[in-house]
């Protein structure tokens, strides 16, 4: 018996007014609350077994809690970060065993789906895709082809089952990007890319946001379905985003970590840094404001359920927060290294 189709595909629902929430930091959360042991940062072996799959499962359970309770939209991420075949054959995994990691993961989220999806909270099922080398600072810039080789065996996995589109998350340059666009047109699959960003809003390379978004339009026909920012606390790149450029519009969603602190400084980091939550809420009223289509909210490093639920009870109190002037946060106290 074949599969169910895709549900929202040819419809994304998150493209509209309403507001969808996506989880955390999985992998943080995991690695250092749950003191699970991710190798090379990898969550997606947990689909492999049934422990794993029980971590998982209640890993997104307080996620799905606060989207009915807010009358928001999900959007259900795959653990599949890491389960690109590089990844995965420095773990000692087979592009079989790859291929059954993508596709269990899309079970499972559609197997949530059936249960938890309303009216008021629909689902959007999410494939999602990291990057072929380090998430902060690569080694080595591939080609937009060798980024397009790489990229295309899990996008076309991904495309075969019931994912609604996938996102590429902790993209640090626009080659890549651009690759995995290009895959993903191939493959007849939506996607979106979500950019990791400097203290100084740059990507690590020196690239601006802006011409890393124009570029990759420009050199894919507008192909993303829309971008997003992730892997940076909202104080570095808010100021990156004052004006009416176009390039804003393109940005639906955020998802920002806790801690201030830089990529080179979380690397050293031995404890989580879980910054403050209720701050944290307040930082995306004033992100909502400078981004006209931002409709897609949820944390990266450091981030947990309290997060994004202070996002939620920020955005639906009307934004909480006053505009303060241009390119600066609400005041914070200093945030300590520990939960």
């Amino acid at each position: 018996m074949s599969k169910p189709a895709a549900l929202y595909r040819d419809n994304l629902p998150q493209l509209g007014s309403k507001l969808f929430i996506t989880d955390g930091g999985l992998e943080t959360t995991l690695l250092f609350l749950r003191k699970l042991e991710l190798p090379l940062f990898a969550a997606f072996p947990l689909i492999g077994s049934d422990e794993g799959l029980a971590h998982l499962q209640a890993y997104f359970e307080p996620y799905l809690d606060i989207a009915t309770q807010h009358k928001a939209g999900m959007i259900l991420d795959t653990p599949t970060w890491r389960a690109s075949h590089g990844w995965g054959n420095l773990l000692g995994y087979s592009a079989v065993d790859i291929q059954f990691f993508n596709e269990a993961s899309i079970d499972l989220l559609a197997e949530i789906r059936a249960h938890r999806a309303t009216a008021d909270t629909p689902i959007v099922i999410n494939g999602v895709i990291g990057p072929q080398d380090d998430g902060y600072s690569p080694n080595r810039l591939r080609s937009i082809d060798a980024s397009h080789n790489y990229h295309s065996h899990q996008v076309e996995v991904l495309a075969r089952t019931q994912a609604d589109m996938i996102t590429a998350l902790t993209i640090t340059y626009a080659e890549e990007a651009i690759g995995l666009a290009r895959a993903a047109c191939e493959a007849e699959i939506p996607v979106a890319i979500s950019f990791t960003v400097e203290t100084d809003g740059r990507l690590p390379n020196g690239m601006s946001l802006q011409q890393a978004i124009e570029i990759t339009d420009d050199s894919t026909y507008a192909a993303p379905v829309y971008y997003m920012i992730n892997c940076a606390h909202p104080s570095h790149f808010t100021q990156v985003l004052d004006g009416n450029e176009s390039w804003l519009d393109r940005i639906y969603g955020v998802r920002a970590n806790a801690s201030r602190m830089s990529h080179a400084e979380l690397d050293e980091a031995s404890e989580l840094d879980d910054g403050n939550p209720h701050e944290f809420g307040q930082d995306y009223a004033l992100l909502k404001k400078r981004l006209p289509n931002l409709s897609i909210v949820g944390g990266c490093c450091g981030t947990d359920h309290r997060h994004i639920g202070a996002i939620c009870r920020t955005l639906s109190a009307g934004g909480g927060a006053p505009e303060p002037p241009p390119g600066q946060l609400t005041a914070a106290a200093p945030i300590s290294c520990g939960i």
